[in-house]
């Protein structure tokens, strides 16, 4: 979340309505009752806190201490409420603001504190109500897939793909008199037949035949693109799947497959050959397409491949509630029964972990994190790069071993993809960077609040850039502290107080400035007149700090 001043502008002239709520919190805030206004938010739709400004009107910036640390604040709103609330901190000419970005609810769902349940009522909070429950619980739609067909029968479906299922069923559950079972009861048994036995939508979608889903559900296929340039026009390689899923599944598979480079790298005497598309993330992403589209909607799936590139686009957008940001954590299926019967044979699970699985192989592949980017309204875009953009990092993470890697969780994936790409973290990554620390994966410099988490020493070995792990390991500290000495010896016998000398270090706390002035000082190099804010820090008479 970033807010301009010009958004901040825009909502203190506007009223405190159903998506604002304005606290003046000069001092503090109660982290309970900024809780209950979270949940009360949430219910009524999401929406925005924000502290530091006053309440009535005309609102002014008043500045506020509350919550000194927002990430801290953000990690304490998600172990509470299971919910990322992202807290975004403004410094401003007239004070600090807090602002606080509070999401919808899911449809039929509603968020609760300890099982309460609020809303606002005016200037202050109340309970929901029985009824009010009760109308939140029922929005969720009817499941299209569990619907059932008319005019389906068994005759419209494939034996050929029920016999897969059934096999597949079989292993999964460890029950192998599934495989005994009659086409009729197997339906029965994954309640794919509805209403005294109606083939219901998603039967159709998993073991339909092309007549039968050309008769009642023809946006339920698939199209495969091959296209060997970005160039418009025909594509190389074209071929439309019509029928259940279970008919196609490995055929698609195979047709991606044909035109899948490898791509090798040498790193010592070791050799690697990494596929530019591995078929764990691309079967995922075909799967998600095929249980989470929208099939009311008229559009078929779409599959393009490039030569480094896999596309896959498919009708109507993310789920209500659900976002790029929040998709790997977060889950709303839109076809309750499709992906029910998918998880009874194994190819997905109920947690709704394909996003994850495509995440983690792409950062031990050292290959760019799946990509949403143009999704919209109308359609999901699901980008997989297929380039190896960081051979070293790959075996970096061989190097960890599958016995410790076993044990990561995604955001522990994406903590060392933000660590090797130099990018900020977010504050529920940053928690798992103690647990990296623990087994290897991450090195850690400096204690507390000032502590500064590195990849381990192994992955700037086998870059070849030593340089650079001792660069960030040891030589900022050391060039801190000479930008320090060489400001004190611009100012000459005036010497510096403690905020001009922040300004010298920006990147860096109050509290990490102070801790270099005092190892300069034990050092003998600078000396302090003065206490607290009249301190000044002055180079000593026996320093021998010679300017570059």
């Amino acid at each position: 979340m970033n807010t301009t001043r010009a958004q901040l502008d825009q909502w203190l002239a506007e009223p405190e309505g159903l998506r604002l709520e304005f606290k003046e919190a000069k001092q503090r805030y109660d982290f309970e009752k900024l809780l209950k206004y979270c949940v009360a938010l949430a219910n009524e739709g999401g929406g925005t806190i924000v502290l530091g400004v006053t309440d009535q009107r005309p609102r002014r910036i008043v500045g506020t201490q509350a919550f000194e640390d927002p990430g801290r604040t953000e990690a304490g709103l998600h172990q509470r409420l299971g919910h990322r609330i992202p807290v975004e901190e403004l410094r401003l000419p007239e004070g600090r603001v807090l602002v606080v970005h509070v999401p919808t609810r899911l449809p039929g769902t509603a968020w609760n504190l300890d099982g309460r349940y609020f809303k606002r009522a005016g200037d202050d909070l109340a309970h929901l109500g029985d009824h009010e429950l009760r109308t939140l619980f029922a929005e969720a739609g009817p499941d299209f897939s569990a619907q059932p067909c008319p005019g389906a029968t068994l005759a419209d479906l494939e034996p050929a793909s029920l016999a897969l299922f059934r096999e597949r069923w079989a292993r999964k559950s460890g029950d192998p008199r599934k495989r005994e079972l009659s086409d009729q009861q197997t339906l029965r048994d994954a309640e794919l037949l509805v209403d005294g036995d109606q083939v219901s939508y998603a039967a159709l979608i998993l073991f339909g035949t092309r007549s039968g889903l050309t008769r009642y559900l023809a946006q339920a296929e698939l199209v495969f693109e091959y296209r060997a340039t970005e160039a418009a026009g025909p594509a190389a390689d074209r071929e439309e799947y019509r029928a259940g899923f279970f008919a196609w599944q490995d055929a698609l598979w195979k047709k991606i497959n044909l035109r899948n480079d490898r791509q090798s790298f040498q790193d010592d005497f070791f050799r690697m050959d990494l596929p530019t598309f591995d078929e764990v993330p691309v079967r995922e992403a075909i799967l998600n397409a095929v249980a989470h589209r929208d099939y009311r909607l008229g559009g078929s799936v779409f599959v393009r491949q490039f030569s480094r590139r896999l596309e896959v686009v498919s009708p109507g957008g993310l789920p209500p509630g659900i976002t790029p940001e929040n998709i790997i954590d977060q889950q709303n299926p839109r076809n309750r029964r499709l992906a029910e019967a998918l998880a009874r044979c194994g190819l997905i699970e109920r947690s709704g972990q394909g996003l994850n699985l495509m995440t983690e192989s792409a950062v031990r592949q050292g290959k760019p994190l799946p990509s949403f980017a143009g999704t919209a309204a109308h359609e999901v875009r699901l980008t997989l790069e297929g380039g190896v953009r960081n051979p070293a990092f790959v075996r970096f993470m061989e190097r960890l071993g599958n016995d410790r890697l076993s044990g990561f969780s995604t955001l522990d994936y994406l903590a060392l993809e933000r660590l090797e790409q130099g990018r900020p973290l977010s504050p529920d990554l940053q928690d798992r960077l103690p647990r990296l620390a623990e087994v290897g994966a991450v090195e850690v410099i400096g204690r507390g609040k000032n502590a500064k988490y590195i990849l381990a020493a192994a992955l700037y070995a086998s870059l070849g850039s030593k340089g650079v792990y001792t660069r960030k390991r040891g030589l900022d500290h050391d060039t801190n502290k000479a930008l320090l000495l060489k400001h004190l010896r611009d100012q000459g016998g005036e010497g510096a107080p403690l905020s001009e000398l922040r300004q010298v270090l920006p990147s860096l706390t109050e509290r990490g400035v102070q801790l270099l002035l005092d190892e300069l000082r034990s050092e003998g190099l600078i000396r302090v007149h003065g206490q607290r804010r009249w301190a000044r820090w002055h180079l000593s008479d026996s320093s021998v700090f010679k300017p570059s």
